[in-house]
């Protein structure tokens, strides 16, 4: 998953994004309203945490004002050290979808952007399944036939995306683009390398391959259907 964190403090900015990389999102940072307008122009966003007090002539109202004035749906979590009513319901007028006042627990920032992670897609439960194959989004485990199936953060974000595009074709670039940052290498095979890995992992624990590989660049298609009627492999004892 892909967010963008727009933040003039520099040292906030980057402890968010030492943080939130931790947990597995990809992470771009930008430092005021005009960068922030172009950064979303260019490239796909997940989820975008806003400041409100930005330099320029444009803050963090006007940016999410323009967003969706130009029919931007992605969601918006507005950050500020405002606590007053009147600036919470002018940042939600303005079209954010959540407010969270500074400083805040890192935790609560996490648990807000699962909550409006779901509520924009369709899959809004906390486990999403496929099959025999589970994953739950909040504790970030994953499970085969209700074994756990250990697995990196990358892999997990490249997982959930999937889980969350069924049937979709995705190409090494989208998957990039949602998992990685800006400081991606868009010439290396580092997708292709994960997704040999995750495919191992799943193999190893049981699971069909549910993924068909589009040749020529075309990508890489997660088919739910594969896995269905899929039981345990029985495993001997040596």
């Amino acid at each position: 998953m892909r967010l963008l964190v727009v933040e003039d403090d520099r040292r906030l900015a980057a402890t968010l994004r030492r943080g939130l990389g931790r947990e597995g999102f990809g992470v771009d940072l930008v430092g005021d309203g005009e960068e922030a307008l172009t950064a979303v122009r260019t490239a796909p966003f997940d989820l975008i945490l806003l400041d409100v007090m930005l330099p320029g002539a444009t803050d963090g109202f006007g940016v999410c004002h323009e967003l969706r004035d130009r029919g931007v749906r992605v969601p918006v979590l507005m950050l500020t050290a405002r606590d007053n009513v009147e600036d919470r319901v002018r940042g939600l007028d303005a079209g954010a979808d959540d407010y969270l006042v500074k400083p805040f627990d890192f935790s609560e920032l996490l648990a807000r952007i699962r909550a409006l992670t779901r509520r924009h897609h369709e899959h809004r439960t906390v486990v999403m399944r496929a099959g025999p194959l589970a994953f739950d989004t909040v504790a970030r485990r994953v499970s085969v036939h209700g074994a756990p199936v250990s697995l990196t953060l990358k892999e997990l974000a490249i997982l959930e995306y999937f889980l969350r595009h069924p049937g979709a074709l995705l190409s090494a670039t989208q998957i990039q683009e949602h998992v990685w940052n800006y400081d991606f290498e868009s010439e290396s095979n580092l997708v292709e390398v994960y997704m040999a890995r995750l495919r191992r992992r799943l193999a190893e624990a049981g699971l069909p391959d549910p993924w068909v590989t589009v040749r020529g660049g075309g990508g890489y298609r997660f088919e739910p259907q594969r896995l269905a009627g899929s039981s345990p492999v029985a495993r001997g004892r040596g």
